[in-house]
């Protein structure tokens, strides 16, 4: 059971990748749009969240990535041909490292 959600919201070509990955039954509605959910632990929300300082869920927790880890999600989704792809996912969105700079080598 997912701690969490990651909802990515349906335009006609997303919708076609979901349903060209045969997972057409997982589209539900969600304030009036279509959607697909995305589980997510709570471990992997909080390296998210580290990742994407803006991360915040709602009521029902779930949350929406940027439009580009968005894509990258979507990517991973329409490739596995299933949802439940988030251990796989966060290796791609999740870079811990960004921001810094690297140590100077040592001698």
């Amino acid at each position: 059971m997912a701690d969490y959600y990651i909802n990515v919201i349906l335009d006609d070509a997303k919708k076609a990748v979901i349903s060209d990955a045969g997972l057409a039954d997982k589209i539900v509605n969600i304030d009036g749009k279509e959607a697909v959910q995305v589980g997510v632990t709570a471990k992997e929300y909080k390296k998210l969240g580290k990742g994407f300082s803006g991360l915040t869920c709602d009521d029902s927790k779930a949350c929406h990535l940027p439009s580009e880890a968005e894509e990258t999600l979507l990517g991973i989704i329409a490739e596995t041909k299933t949802l439940d792809v988030m251990k796989f996912a966060i290796m791609k969105l999740y870079n811990p490292l960004a921001g810094k700079a690297p140590r100077a080598a040592q001698r």
